[in-house]
């Protein structure tokens, strides 16, 4: 079969459109409706400081490890993103047919996330919430652009970036010791992974139609990948706390995303790529060396940290 052009948007997206109809029609048979008001403890909650003359917020209210803290405001702050996010989808894959569907669904689906999200964080106290909204007003009037050259290279990044993203979640709520943090964070990493699914299931049916240029798109991808947070202020400082506590760091990415994800599209085994295909085949083996010696590297740095903070509280 001869590759689509990666140039050519309709190259790709029309022959992928059956493949979008029949993952759409699994994806509508196995998600679940949920409603965002049930997951948050509103018990818990009370009046902040300002017009209804409450209490002002206090870091000692949070009952939340600071670690935790961190990983659920950069994950509600890019959640917050989302009309960007629908405005990236919408423009690459189209408003109209399964393709059109598939964004409206996926928007209405994400919505829900960063409205329970932050009423959680709210009636529970567990972030400062004039910081959070100062960073999602920033956050959000910065916009987001993923800058992928190609409609490959964007259904590959947001392959990766759905099961990251679950993973995020995933472990916040464990790591968040509140029943009720971990139920809402194990719900929202349920949505992520079926759009996951979604999308790995499709990017699949790509490589199948143009096998080298997706497997270049995919490389392009995991070589190169951020998270769509990494404008968040001080997000560099954020991510560290998060990674020293255990919640993402890059042996997470390495074992519970790029490998599976590799894995489960059978990219390192797949026969028949030319030229192109085999060299993007060899960087993926490549930064995946790289990865585990950079993961290795900073679970030292962090195993000394935890060590030194030990030692100061013996003091």
């Amino acid at each position: 079969m001869t590759s689509p052009s990666p140039h050519h948007a309709r190259d790709i997206l029309t022959p992928l459109e059956p493949s979008v109809a029949r993952l759409l029609d699994r994806h509508l048979n196995t998600a679940q409706t949920w409603m965002p008001h049930t997951y948050v403890p509103w018990s818990a909650g009370r009046d902040f400081d300002g017009p209804l003359g409450g209490e002002p917020w206090r870091p000692e209210q949070s009952p939340l490890p600071p670690a935790v803290r961190d990983a659920l405001l950069v994950n509600l702050l890019t959640e917050d993103n989302l009309p960007s996010y629908h405005f990236e989808i919408a423009t690459r894959f189209g408003r109209d047919g399964a393709w059109g569907t598939w964004v409206h669904r996926w928007t209405a689906e994400e919505g829900r996330h960063a409205d329970a999200l932050r009423a959680y964080l709210h009636a529970t106290r567990a972030v400062d919430p004039v910081e959070l909204e100062r960073c999602r007003m920033r956050q959000v009037a910065e916009g987001y652009s993923s800058d992928q050259p190609t409609v490959l290279h964007a259904i590959a990044y947001v392959t990766v970036q759905e099961l990251a993203t679950r993973e995020a979640h995933r472990n916040a709520g464990a790591a968040c010791g509140d029943p009720a943090g971990k139920l809402l964070a194990s719900r929202i990493a349920a949505d992520e992974n079926l759009h996951m699914l979604f999308y790995r299931d499709l990017f699949a049916d790509a490589l199948e139609l143009a096998p080298d240029a997706a497997t270049v798109a995919l490389a392009d991808v995991v070589c190169g990948f951020q998270m769509p947070g990494t404008a968040i202020p001080g997000f560099q400082q954020r991510a560290l706390r998060i990674a020293s506590a255990g919640i993402y760091h890059l042996g997470v990415h390495r074992e519970h995303v790029v490998l599976p994800l590799l894995r489960s599209l059978r990219v390192m085994t797949r026969t028949g790529l030319g030229p192109a295909g085999e060299a993007a085949r060899d960087r993926l083996g490549r930064h995946l060396d790289t990865l585990r010696t950079t993961a290795e590297r900073f679970r030292e740095l962090y195993e000394r940290m935890e060590a030194a903070a030990h030692a100061d509280t013996r003091h």
